[in-house]
């Protein structure tokens, strides 16, 4: 087998919102989008980021159709976390927890983008 890409995809109420969130304050860029439908990408992530619309006759499967509120973090290693942290705080990103480094090393805070999702930036300490 070879990988040739990977993705995350994310059931969100609002696919631009998320999308828009990822843009403005991540670097990403919108690589496809249809209704209810958008695939964000930026090089060095390593994966795309997709969000569906919740509720899409054609996902599947079915019994996984729920929000991706709850119980998914997007997580991103950075260069420099305290760098991120201050930047993302000036622009007003609302922070879901703030910067704290654990005893294992590594150094993270979350913030929420507008449909719920969590995204975690961390730095290795």
């Amino acid at each position: 087998m070879q990988i040739t890409a990977s993705a995350i995809s994310l059931n969100v109420a609002d696919p631009q919102a998320s999308a828009r969130f990822l843009i403005d304050h991540l670097g990403f860029t919108e690589q496809l989008a249809a209704d209810g439908f958008v695939s964000l990408a930026r090089a060095d992530a390593g994966m795309n980021v997709i969000y569906l619309r919740t509720g899409l006759a054609t996902f599947k499967p079915a019994r996984i159709a729920g929000s991706a509120g709850e119980g998914v973090l997007v997580v991103f290693t950075v260069a420099d976390i305290d760098a991120e942290y201050a930047r993302l705080r000036g622009e007003g990103v609302p922070i879901e927890t703030a910067i704290e480094t654990e005893e294992w090393g590594e150094r993270y805070f979350q913030m929420t983008d507008p449909n719920g999702v969590v995204i975690q930036l961390v730095q290795w300490v």
